[in-house]
């Protein structure tokens, strides 16, 4: 293999692929990352039998081939050179990389190329396409509300069902859950699915596209792909059943609120750096006279308090929370102004987007002594 191609686009293309390098490889072959040249493409893959990611670019291609080289040392070595061009060279005898940038020059030791599990395009039984802005705004709304405990991986995933022209996207860790949903035109199909969080992070950090452009989504029982621009992914999906989350959603509220985003997400956040000391990072909310009330006290800290104006109607209430559950979902609302739905101090309440049903956060309260 003899091949140019730009620095740029090669480092970038590393930073993508090398987040699927296995740190604690089952096999040596995993900790390396794979390239095969042809026509005027270099694609890179790597896997570590849970996720596997694959990017191209576009090269100068003397000699086609294949090669597979250590990934954290290739991918240090290239960031790090020079120019704005990059050789490499391999020859099927010598198990040598040759780098060459401006005046700098590396070899690398390869590993057996044939040994490498390639990642092959997934043939699904569920094919369709959805726009990268509506899987963002799906996946943004969802999988922060995840578990990361491994020791219950279907709440480890977010839950992806599709029902005919509907898709929606759930996740919990059973003290909040968060949906969201989107209807399209036509038809898609039927699936419940769920999909894992690390590869549905590594979407949102790759779908950056200023313009709308297609994710072509392909799933099987076990795998799930995503494809878009120059890149492929593929993951395992988790086994298991997604818990039924509906009947958790309250049909109505006695009290709603409204009150503005950032304000609200910022005196939370305020707030909190009193809670956090605590074990349950509680902090304490009351609503009455149109303002919200919060509070949050530490006998070993101190104490906060901090008032915010609000539309109230319904009953007066004071409920305790984990900060860091209104957070995260504050941070995730897109509208000027949030509506909060309340019931009993002790009930799940609900966060949502000023006009958009389509998205529903539900948080368990925490129990206070006072």
């Amino acid at each position: 293999m003899k091949i140019t191609c730009n620095k740029n686009e090669l480092t970038n293309a590393l930073q993508i692929v090398a987040r699927a390098v296995a740190t604690k490889p089952q096999t040596p072959i995993l900790s390396g990352i794979y390239l095969r040249a042809e026509g005027t493409t270099l694609e890179l893959q790597a896997t570590n039998y849970e996720i596997g990611l694959v990017a191209r670019i576009e090269a100068d291609i003397e000699e086609p081939g294949e090669l597979t080289v250590g990934g954290r040392y290739f991918q240090e070595v290239v960031r790090k050179l020079p120019g704005e061009n990059v050789k490499l060279a391999c020859t099927a005898d010598e198990k040598i990389v040759h780098i060459e940038s401006a005046m700098a020059k590396f070899t690398l030791l390869s590993m057996n190329a044939a040994e490498f599990p390639t990642i092959q395009p997934l043939e699904g039984n569920l094919d369709f396409a959805i726009k990268d802005n509506i899987l963002r705004d799906l996946i943004k709304k969802t999988v922060f509300a995840c578990s990361t405990d491994e020791a219950r991986p279907v709440f480890t995933g977010c839950s992806l069902e599709v029902t005919e022209n509907k898709v929606t996207m759930a996740a919990t860790n059973t003290h909040r859950l968060s949906v969201k949903s989107e209807t399209f035109d036509q038809s898609i199909g039927n699936i419940k699915v769920i999909i894992p969080s690390r590869i549905l992070q590594e979407l949102l950090h790759n779908m950056s596209s200023d313009i709308p452009t297609d994710v072509k989504i392909s799933c099987s029982y076990n795998q799930i792909s995503f494809s878009f621009d120059n890149l492929y992914m593929t993951s395992r999906l988790i086994e298991g059943q997604f818990p039924n989350y509906r009947g958790v959603i309250p049909p109505d509220f006695a009290t709603h609120i409204k009150t503005d985003t950032v304000a609200f997400a910022a005196a939370v956040d305020r707030i909190s750096l009193i809670a956090r000391a605590g074990v349950y990072n509680t902090i304490k909310l009351e609503f009455a006279d149109n303002q919200i009330h919060i509070t949050s006290n530490n006998p070993e800290i101190g104490n906060a308090e901090e008032y915010i104006p609000a539309e109230i109607d319904g009953p007066d209430i004071a409920i305790a929370f984990n900060a860091q559950y209104i957070i995260d979902v504050l941070k995730n609302i897109d509208s000027k102004t949030c509506r909060i739905g309340l019931n009993q101090p002790l009930s799940p309440a609900s966060i949502q987007e000023e006009d958009d049903d389509s998205f529903v956060y539900i948080v368990t309260p925490v129990r206070t002594n006072h």
